[in-house]
């Protein structure tokens, strides 16, 4: 079958690499995902699949197979990014200010292609397949809405796939255990004294405590944190002051926290606030801090973990599939669905021989387009193979138990 798989996908990728294309011309922000949704749809309807528009508002699911058995599901996400795009690409975005500059559009393409390869094999497939194309990954809220819109209802495993510019373009990466960190957010306000800028002395300077605060944190983290067990604390806004000479009275910082293991996450909100406590306090000043749970990290199921690997090595060989030795400190809500069922995401490699490396989010961010092959040929095979090897709720329960004891 996986010669069959690959065939039909081959055949396919030039209409894929105009599907991205498109999707890449006309991006949407997070919740307004209108558009990308219609036209998601209108290839799904044209390969024979149901679909269910608007679901989780912007979102949308699809289901391919046929009678009550339980469904293994793909996920892609559809929002861009508020980036001005400088690929200088000819089909770059055409919206002012909106990018795809994490790769969603090719997640997406994946996705469609996955289900187009699925729905052309000439055979009934063993099981059923549910794809789930969720909106707002990127505000971190897409996800909930879509368990909430019972998107999971009869799935019992996951799979994902996100874009990776490190990895050389058709190279799929494996990761066990851990792939993306738990990320917070927290919000702190500095309040001090107003005073002439010319008699410090007489005010309580909200920056200046502000400045104490940031490098204290961002000291105390190699001193009181376990550095095996890292964490990345950002303050990347912050606002106040009235005016040149005026001492400040009020100063906000707006920060993200990331964190790998659940044991450093519980205790991260006591943590800051006793630095910023301690610190306000030595200088007379006061403050307010807001600490908000954000999403967890996302946990790869090693039974579905393995048979990508698995999927991939058939495919591709040895020489394009690596064992990623590291996690990444990013966040994907993809982990919220791994709350509620099994699930292991995959990283396609996307760098371009030859050219610079750009990171994710960055406005000249692009692909290595021959890498959507690889990656619809490793998924569509990774679902395939997930029935031949006759994966049951119980084995995924057995192990997700044994994840969490």
């Amino acid at each position: 079958m996986l010669e069959v798989i690959r065939g039909i996908a081959t055949a396919l990728a030039p209409r894929l690499v105009e599907i991205r294309r498109h999707i890449h011309g006309f991006p949407e922000l997070s919740g307004q995902e209108w558009q990308t949704a219609a036209y998601v749809a209108g290839v799904l309807s044209s390969c024979g699949l149901t679909v269910r528009e608007a679901v989780a508002k912007t979102g949308l699911l699809a289901d391919l197979g046929t009678g009550d058995a339980p469904l293994v599901a793909v996920r892609a996400d559809l929002d861009a990014l508020p980036i001005q795009e400088a690929t200088g690409l000819a089909y770059s975005s055409r919206i002012p200010g909106v990018m795809h500059a994490c790769g969603h559009d090719v997640h997406t393409t994946v996705a469609l292609g996955t289900a187009m390869v699925l729905s052309q094999l000439g055979v009934p497939l063993p099981g059923r397949v549910r794809f789930l194309f969720q909106p707002a990954e990127e505000t971190a809220q897409g996800a909930r809405w879509m368990v909430e819109a019972g998107a999971l209802e009869n799935v019992i495993a996951l799979l994902g796939v996100h874009v990776w510019p490190a990895l050389p373009g058709g190279t799929v990466g494996i990761r066990y255990g851990a792939l993306t960190a738990a990320a917070d957010e927290l919000d702190i306000t500095i309040l001090g004294e107003s005073g002439h800028g010319a008699r410090p002395h007489e005010a309580i300077d909200a920056v200046w405590i502000a400045a104490q605060v940031i490098s204290n944190l961002q000291q105390a983290i190699s001193r009181t944190q376990n550095a095996l067990r890292p964490m990345i604390l950002t303050i990347g806004k912050i606002q106040g002051g009235r005016a040149a000479n005026v001492i400040a009275d009020q100063v906000q910082l707006f920060g993200t926290v990331r964190s790998l293991h659940p044991e450093t996450r519980l205790q991260l909100p006591q943590w800051i606030e006793g630095i910023v406590q301690n610190t306000c306090a030595t200088y007379h000043a006061r403050y307010t801090l807001e600490y908000r749970t954000g999403v967890p990290g996302v946990q790869n199921d090693p039974g579905l973990t393995q048979l990508v690997e698995q999927s991939a090595h058939s495919a591709w060989g040895t020489e394009r599939v690596q064992i990623l030795a590291e996690p990444s400190l990013g966040a994907e809500d993809f982990s919220l669905y791994l709350e509620k069922v099994p699930g292991t995401m995959f990283r396609l490699g996307t760098g371009v021989a030859g050219q610079p490396y750009y990171s994710l989010h960055h406005p000249k961010f692009t692909v290595d387009e021959a890498a959507i092959l690889t990656g619809v040929v490793t998924m569509a095979s990774s679902v395939w193979n997930f029935w031949q090897q006759d994966f049951s709720h119980q084995n995924f329960s057995h192990q997700k138990m044994a994840q969490s004891s």
